[in-house]
């Protein structure tokens, strides 16, 4: 299922749109060490009720415009 790979760098920068787009999110809800992407979106899943491929869609798409400033 998991089809990306985070880096410290850019989980800082989509990990700040995240919170800005589900701002109920807390910091253990967005948690994240690398290699544990898996973990991560079904965390988040669990948490914003979307299904887990809808959550590593919004992922791949903030990945693919970080500089932008939506997710």
């Amino acid at each position: 299922m998991m089809s990306f790979t985070l880096n410290e760098a850019d989980w800082k920068v989509l990990r700040e749109k995240i919170k800005r787009k589900y701002n109920h999110l807390t910091e253990e809800d967005l948690a994240y060490q690398a290699g544990e992407e898996e973990d991560l979106v079904n965390r988040l899943s669990i948490r914003v009720k979307r299904k887990p491929e809808y959550i590593l869609f919004t992922l791949q798409k903030g990945l693919a415009d970080l500089s932008g400033n939506r997710l």
